[in-house]
C-alpha cells in the first residue's frame, strides 16, 4: 500500500506540475488571442445574457434554461476551493497569489467559453430524448472516430474522479467542519447528507437545475455579504491589502509572523493551481452542464458559461482573499479553511467561525449535486442510459462513508484523475479552435447586423 501511495503521489506531482499549468494557461491564452480577447471584452454582455437566459421565450431545445445550466455548473465549482483553496494559496504563496488567481480566471474565461461552445455544438440526444454533451462528445463528433479513444479517456477519468473529488471528499469536508464547530457526530451529518443528496439527484438534471437555480445565487450572495462585513470592519486596511497583492505578485515577500515567506514563482504556482482548482476552466466539466441547456446557438451558451469562471474566481475568490489579507490573519501561519475562519472571526467575533462552517457546508453540498450530473454523463457515455439509475443510487450511498472515514488516499487518487481529465479536453479544444473562432465570428457579425437594421428601422 505504501508503494502504491508513493506512486500515486509522484504521479500527482507530475500531472499537477508546471507542464500542466503551462498547458492549461497556454491553451486559454491562445484561445483569448484567436478570439480577439472577446471573453474579456464581453463581460458586461455576458451578464446581460445571463439575465436574458432566464426568460422562457429565449429557450430552445433542451431540458433546462441556460441560466439553470450555469447555476448547475457553478454549484460544482463554487465550493471548498473558494474558501480553503484561496486561503491555502495565500498561506503558501503570499498575497501575490491572489493576483495570479485573477490572471488564471481571465485566461480561463476563454477556455470555459470554448468548452461550453463545443459541448453544445456537438451535443447529442440520448435514448431518453435528453440532450447530452461535454468534451467526450465534442471529441467524438468534432474530431471523428479516430479520436474517439480520447473522449473515452476523458469519460473514464471524469467518471472515477467524481466519486472522490465531487462526492466523498466534499461530504468529509462538511462532516468535519460541522463536528468541529457544532459537535455533531460525523455519521449523523453523513446520513442527513445522503438523504438530501438522494432527494435531489434521483430527479435528474431538471431537479438538480431547479435546486441549483434557487440555492446557488443565495449561497453566493450570503457568502459575499459575510466577507463584506469583514471588509467593512477592516476597511482602512483594504488599500494596504491591494498594495500587497499587486506588489508581491512580482516581488518576493519575506517571512513575517507565522508566514515563512514566498518567492515570485511560488506565488504564481499556488495562485494558478488554486485558481484552476476553483473554477475548473480547462477540466471540461462546465460544458457537460450547459449541454443540457435550452439554446438557439452554441455561442450564446458559451458566453453564459464563461461567466461562471468570472463569478467563481473574480468575485467569490476575491472576496475571500481580500478578507484574509485585509484582516491581517494571513501572517498567522494557519492555512486552508482554518485561515478563512480566522478572517471571519476577526470581523465577526463569536459568530464568524459558525458562519464560515455553514458556508463551507452549503458550498460543498452543492458541489456534490453538480458533480453528480457530471459523473452520470461520463458513465452514460461509456455504458448508455441504462446506468443512470444505478449510478444515482451508488452516488447517494457513497456520501455516507465519505463523511465518516479517512480519505487521504481517495483524495490523492481523485485529484490525480481530475488533472488527467484536462489532457483530452485541452487537446480537443486546441484541435477544434477553428470551429470556435468561426462560430464566434458569425454570431457576433449577425448580432452587429441586427443592431444596424434596428437602428436603420428607427431612423
Amino acid at each position: 500500500m505504501e508503494a502504491l501511495n508513493a506512486f500515486v503521489n509522484e504521479l500527482n506531482g507530475i500531472v499537477w506540475g508546471v507542464p500542466m499549468i503551462i498547458l492549461i494557461l497556454g491553451t486559454g491564452f491562445y484561445l483569448q488571442i484567436r478570439l480577439g480577447f472577446m471573453p474579456i471584452r464581453k463581460i458586461a454582455y455576458g451578464f446581460r445574457m445571463i439575465w436574458k437566459s432566464r426568460k422562457p421565450e429565449n429557450r430552445a431545445e433542451g431540458e433546462i434554461s441556460p441560466y439553470a445550466a450555469l447555476m448547475t455548473a457553478l454549484s460544482a465549482t463554487v465550493g471548498t476551493g473558494n474558501i480553503a483553496g484561496v486561503a491555502t494559496a495565500i498561506a503558501i504563496g503570499g498575497p501575490g497569489a491572489l493576483f495570479w488567481m485573477w490572471m488564471t480566471a481571465l485566461v480561463g474565461m476563454a477556455t470555459k467559453y470554448g468548452e461550453v461552445l463545443l459541448a453544445v455544438k456537438y451535443r447529442e440526444v440520448d435514448a431518453k430524448g435528453e440532450h447530452v454533451g461535454g468534451p467526450m462528445y465534442a471529441i467524438k463528433n468534432g474530431l471523428g472516430r479516430h479520436w474517439r479513444w480520447l473522449g473515452t479517456a476523458f469519460a473514464v477519468f471524469g467518471g472515477l474522479a467524481g466519486f472522490g473529488i465531487g462526492n466523498m471528499v466534499q461530504s468529509n469536508s462538511i462532516s468535519s467542519a460541522i463536528e468541529n464547530s457544532f459537535g455533531v457526530p460525523g455519521w449523523i451529518t453523513g446520513v442527513a447528507l445522503m438523504v438530501l443528496t438522494g432527494a435531489v439527484i434521483l430527479g435528474g438534471i431538471k431537479r438538480i437545475g431547479a435546486v441549483a437555480e434557487k440555492l446557488v445565487p443565495g449561497m453566493c450572495i450570503g457568502y459575499i455579504a459575510c466577507t463584506g462585513v469583514v471588509l467593512v470592519v477592516h476597511a482602512d486596511q483594504i488599500p494596504m491589502a491591494l498594495d500587497l497583492i499587486f506588489t508581491h505578485a512580482f516581488t518576493p515577500i519575506a517571512g513575517t509572523g507565522g508566514f515563512v515567506g514566498a518567492t515570485i514563482m511560488l506565488a504564481i504556482q499556488k495562485g494558478v493551481a488554486r485558481g484552476i482548482f476553483s473554477n475548473e476552466a480547462g477540466l471540461g466539466t462546465g460544458g457537460i452542464a450547459q449541454a443540457a441547456g435550452a439554446t438557439h446557438n452554441p455561442v450564446f451558451s458559451g458566453v453564459i458559461g464563461m461567466m461562471g469562471t468570472f463569478i467563481d474566481t473574480i468575485v467569490v475568490c476575491t472576496m475571500t482573499g481580500l478578507a484574509i489579507v485585509a484582516s491581517g490573519v494571513w501572517t498567522t501561519g494557519e492555512s486552508g479553511a482554518v485561515l478563512t475562519a480566522s478572517a471571519f472571526e476577526a470581523g465577526m467575533p463569536g459568530v464568524g467561525n459558525y458562519l464560515l462552517t455553514i458556508s463551507l457546508a452549503v458550498f460543498a453540498f452543492t458541489t456534490i449535486l453538480g458533480w453528480a450530473y457530471f459523473g452520470e454523463k461520463c458513465w452514460q457515455y461509456l455504458l448508455g442510459t441504462a446506468c443512470e439509475k444505478p449510478f444515482r443510487i451508488l452516488w447517494t450511498l457513497a456520501v455516507l462513508p465519505g463523511a465518516v472515514v479517512s480519505l487521504d488516499f481517495v483524495w490523492l487518487v481523485a485529484d490525480t484523475l481530475n488533472a488527467l481529465m484536462a489532457i483530452p479536453n485541452l487537446i480537443g479544444l486546441l484541435l477544434l479552435t477553428p470551429v470556435i473562432v468561426s462560430l464566434t465570428r458569425d454570431y457576433f457579425a449577425d448580432e452587429a447586423a441586427g443592431e444596424a437594421d434596428a437602428i436603420g428601422a428607427k431612423a
